[in-house]
């Protein structure tokens, strides 16, 4: 009983919500029939678009809480709102998403109250019918699920008002490609320029040098053998900054120590070097589990090695916690410090390095870093196991 006077004081305040944006609803829609009356005398031209993008948010806030009763994320598919006051009257009139949202807000205001009007009666008759029904013939409640199931059709009919046509999905999607795909291509030049950087600085450096000291061997070699072995000593030393440098190029492309130890090794020999007490924890990645394909393991990989530098410079912590987790569609990297907090993505291109590098696999990163901490940064990575 107990149980299911829960789940009925859930779903009233579910169905009190509704009612809330019902009213919000309604009031905007005595705002927009002003604006569009007062378009015809030009005033409302201005009020016009911007009362449009509130009800986008009335219906925005519907998704998230219908989202919060059932589990089911309901999508958004809007066209961009342009610039200008006759593009945006257009883009936003002309969008399918603003006819679906004052389509879901006229209906809303019609079933969201009438469900909530159902349920009050319900609590009364439910707490002396149930009460009775369950102790007399220990039976389970019949009055107050229904409550619950008012919520339930509230959820549902909004779901299907709200869900966006397949080829709102659709066009979504492809603008959503298009820019991972910019983020991608910048990020793939970036990668470029820092290897030509690192080749032309470095290991470009140590064999111009090695040749001259070779050069300077094969001079020395007849007329001052003595000199031979100092130059050839510093020749020596020279390939051996020359092949270091080319590791090190070699690791910025793709690791060894992940094609040698698979992941969850590499990111435990990452975090022994980083400088701060690191915890490592795998959750179904054990070898016997099989592996994540080459370029989505090179991308966690990278984002832990970012995120712990992160955390060693800025943080001010002194530990972190990296979490490794096998999903049923890909893989997720968490990595946790216990640091100030307050990690700002417009001040530096280290967590942009990360989202561009997650956004060409389809993958997404989420960070949390409010002041005072912790900073919590999230990899979700698709692939197929």
């Amino acid at each position: 009983m107990r149980e299911t006077i829960g789940r009925a004081a859930s779903a009233t305040g579910h169905l009190a919500a509704t009612v809330t944006l019902v009213l919000g609803a309604q009031f905007l829609g005595g705002v927009l029939l002003i604006a569009v009356l007062g378009s015809f005398a030009g005033f409302g031209l201005w009020l016009l678009p911007e009362t449009v993008l509130l009800v986008r948010r009335v219906a925005g806030a519907k998704r998230i809480q219908t989202a919060a009763w059932t589990g089911r994320r309901i999508p958004e598919a809007y066209r961009p709102v342009p610039a200008g006051l006759r593009e945006r009257l257009r883009g936003v009139l002309g969008d399918p998403g603003t006819r679906r949202d004052l389509r879901w807000m006229a209906a809303h205001s019609g079933y969201g109250t009438l469900l909530f009007v159902l349920a009050v009666p319900l609590w009364p008759l439910g707490l002396a019918v149930d009460g009775v029904w369950s102790g007399l013939l220990r039976r389970r409640a019949v009055v107050l699920p229904l409550i619950g199931r008012l919520a339930d059709l509230d959820a549902r009919w909004s779901q299907a008002l709200l869900r966006p046509s397949p080829e709102a999905l659709l066009t979504a999607r492809v603008e959503e490609l298009a820019e991972t795909r910019a983020d991608a291509i910048a990020a793939h030049g970036a990668e470029l320029r820092r290897i030509e950087r690192d080749l032309h600085d470095g290991v470009q450096a140590r064999l111009v040098s090695l040749s001259l000291r070779i050069g300077l061997v094969k001079r020395a070699y007849e007329h001052d053998p003595t000199a031979v072995r100092a130059f050839l000593d510093e020749a020596h030393v020279h390939a051996e900054e020359a092949l270091a440098e080319l590791r090190h190029v070699v690791r910025g492309i793709h690791p060894p120590i992940l094609t040698d130890r698979g992941l969850v090794g590499a990111v435990r020999a990452l975090a022994a070097s980083s400088g701060l007490d690191v915890t490592v924890r795998a959750d179904g990645l054990a070898e016997t589990d099989g592996r994540a394909p080459a370029a989505v393991e090179a991308a966690a990989y990278f984002a832990v090695a970012e995120a712990l530098t992160n955390a060693a410079r800025h943080s001010g912590s002194e530990r972190a916690t990296v979490r490794l987790e096998r999903l049923r569609t890909g893989l997720r990297a968490v990595v946790e410090d216990e640091g100030r907090g307050g990690a700002d993505e417009a001040g530096g291109t280290g967590l942009l390095g990360i989202r561009r590098r997650a956004a060409a696999l389809d993958g997404t990163v989420a960070v949390t870093s409010p002041p005072g901490g912790p900073t919590t940064v999230v990899v979700e990575l698709p692939c197929v196991w």
